[in-house]
């Protein structure tokens, strides 16, 4: 009997890309019966897939790691990801998911090790040099930020390595040495030097360009996120004249797509993002001023007292919630009722709600139904082809 070849050799071990033997369009018809599951068929949308989907994850991570043998002679380096629930390095070249321009420089900066006698990190004894590297790739510039990650601050021929791995990798714009100490398994550590290059890269997402550094939150699916944040901005349904406020802002993407508009809609009067993230915070004003957008603000702080500061600002008559929109994204574990009272205290009119967690959202989602809002759509997005998530766009409007 003929055996299938498998669509990626490690997925079975890996756990990266546990859909990845599955029919794409079975994965799509899967994640759409999930989410009708969870909320009811009439109300969720048809999901959103991807045309090709090899290759969408434009960071990858990759560890570095001495080979254990019996005679401890071994060399070699292992490179790869970690099987799924365990520390176990699954040694490969390439991922189906990930772009294969940035797996090219794992593989060189591995073989630059060899070439200069480099140690990869051992884990368990705690001696060795390279750690890891994150490579982040521009889905329309394709400039590369490569982030090498070593166990110590100095770093003998750094020049050489540099030059070395752009002549390998010309895509390479920046490298970035992160050096992380700590007996841990962070991958990045406190301290960071700009080995060459401007220290970032750049790149344009619904329009606007945004400017990338190593600790920047950038959906690693640039053509889904595009599809996702003009679904939520649409479903905003902004008239121009609306006071958006944009919960769990990261580095404040959506909101200054909101802030520009899309697709030649009107954008917000005004945007308002808040994260307690300070250096999400210093990002997301960075790309505001980068891209000439002045009807955006962003704030430093818990999502939840901003929001009860919003709802007492309300009752005082130093806030108009007549035209007020929130977009949140929250992290997997969802939002809390007491940020949740807050909007209903606020009397938000309008709440968009993206999550890559339909089960907390939902959670979230009936405590607002509860407190007069109506459920009107759900609009799942597939995010992340050959993985069991997807990430879900839900309209509610006030009753």
């Amino acid at each position: 009997m003929e055996t299938k070849q498998r669509r990626c050799p490690v997925s079975s071990v890996c756990g990266g890309c546990s859909f990845a033997e599955v029919d794409y369009e079975q994965q799509i018809k899967d994640k759409q019966a999930f989410v009708e599951g969870l909320f009811g068929g009439k109300i969720v949308l048809p999901i959103i897939g991807m045309d090709d989907f090899v290759g969408y994850r434009n960071k990858v991570i990759s560890p570095f790691a001495p080979e254990k043998t019996k005679s401890k002679a071994s060399k070699k380096i292992l490179t790869g990801m970690y099987g799924k629930g365990t520390h176990r390095l699954v040694n490969t070249d390439g991922c189906l998911l990930e772009n294969k321009a940035a797996n090219d420089v794992v593989v060189a900066i591995r073989d630059i090790m060899k070439k200069y006698r480099m140690e990869p990190y051992d884990e368990d004894t705690g001696e060795g040099f390279m750690r890891h590297v994150v490579v982040r790739v521009g889905h329309n510039s394709h400039e590369m930020l490569v982030t090498i990650v070593t166990a110590e601050e100095g770093f003998v021929g750094a020049k050489n390595f540099c030059k070395e791995l752009i002549k390998r990798c010309p895509g390479v714009t920046s490298v970035i040495q992160n050096i992380n100490t700590r007996k841990t398994n962070v991958i990045l550590g406190d301290k960071e030097k700009v080995l060459y290059g401007p220290g970032f890269i750049l790149d344009k997402l619904c329009g606007l360009s945004f400017r990338i550094s190593s600790r920047s939150f950038y959906q690693v699916n640039a053509t889904q996120t595009e599809v996702l944040y003009k679904t939520a901005v649409n479903a905003a349904k902004l008239t121009g004249q609306e006071t958006l406020i944009d919960a769990y802002c990261g580095t404040g993407t959506i909101g200054l797509v909101a802030a520009a508009g899309i697709d030649n809609s009107k954008g917000a009067k005004r945007v308002i993002g808040v994260d307690s993230v300070a250096s999400a915070i210093d990002d997301a004003r960075l790309n505001a001023k980068h891209n000439g957008i002045a009807n955006a603000e962003f704030v430093v702080g818990d999502a939840t007292e901003f929001m009860k500061r919003l709802a007492s600002d309300v009752v005082s008559g130093t806030f108009d919630n007549k035209n007020a929109v929130l977009m949140m994204d929250p992290p997997r574990s969802g939002s809390t009722e007491e940020f949740l009272g807050a909007v209903v205290s606020a009397g938000i009119s309008r709440i968009v709600y993206i999550s890559c967690n339909p089960q907390t959202q939902l959670r979230d989602i009936t405590y607002l139904q509860g407190h007069g809002y109506a459920l009107e759509s759900v609009q799942p997005v597939d995010m992340f082809p050959c993985t069991e998530h997807v990430e879900t766009v839900a309209l509610l409007e006030a009753l």
